[in-house]
């Protein structure tokens, strides 16, 4: 544990402040829906929906977190895991230049190994590293089908 710099406070915070926000959407939603009046039940049952949703998002982003939690340990057990390190401006921001730089090298690897999850998932590290969190997510999923 790196105290409380750790990714895991992050989600574990995340994850409080959104069960107590989709706890008290459901509680508003009762209270619409208890008032009997049409326009009341529509927009208690519209926050039921948005609750339920929710609630959704989040079992499904903590079960992608898990999995790829999950997939790096085997990376790394391995022996796999990128070496590459991207460097970092004051501000914390990824320097861009220095990531685009690794990427051919990561890019080949896929190419080359369509189906190693292992390539994939180097490769959503590399860009997850640059800032890129949608190419980043796109990646480990695809190294989480080939991972299967």
């Amino acid at each position: 544990m790196r105290g409380l710099r750790s990714p895991l406070w992050g989600v574990l915070l995340m994850t409080v402040l959104l069960v107590v926000y989709i706890v008290l959407v459901g509680q508003r939603a009762v209270a619409f829906i208890a008032t009997g009046l049409p326009v009341g039940v529509g927009i208690g049952v519209a926050l039921v929906v948005v609750a339920l949703v929710g609630a959704l998002l989040l079992v499904l982003e903590l079960r992608f977190g898990l999995r790829i939690t999950r997939l790096g340990a085997r990376l790394e057990r391995d022996g796999g895991a990128p070496s590459d390190v991207v460097p970092v401006r004051p501000s914390r921001r990824p320097d861009r230049g220095a990531a685009d730089e690794l990427f051919p090298r990561y890019r080949a690897a896929v190419e080359a190994a369509p189906d190693d999850w292992r390539a994939w998932y180097r490769l959503g590290v590399v860009y997850d590293a640059a800032g890129d969190r949608k190419r980043a997510r796109a990646a480990m999923r695809t190294a989480l089908a080939h991972a299967r």
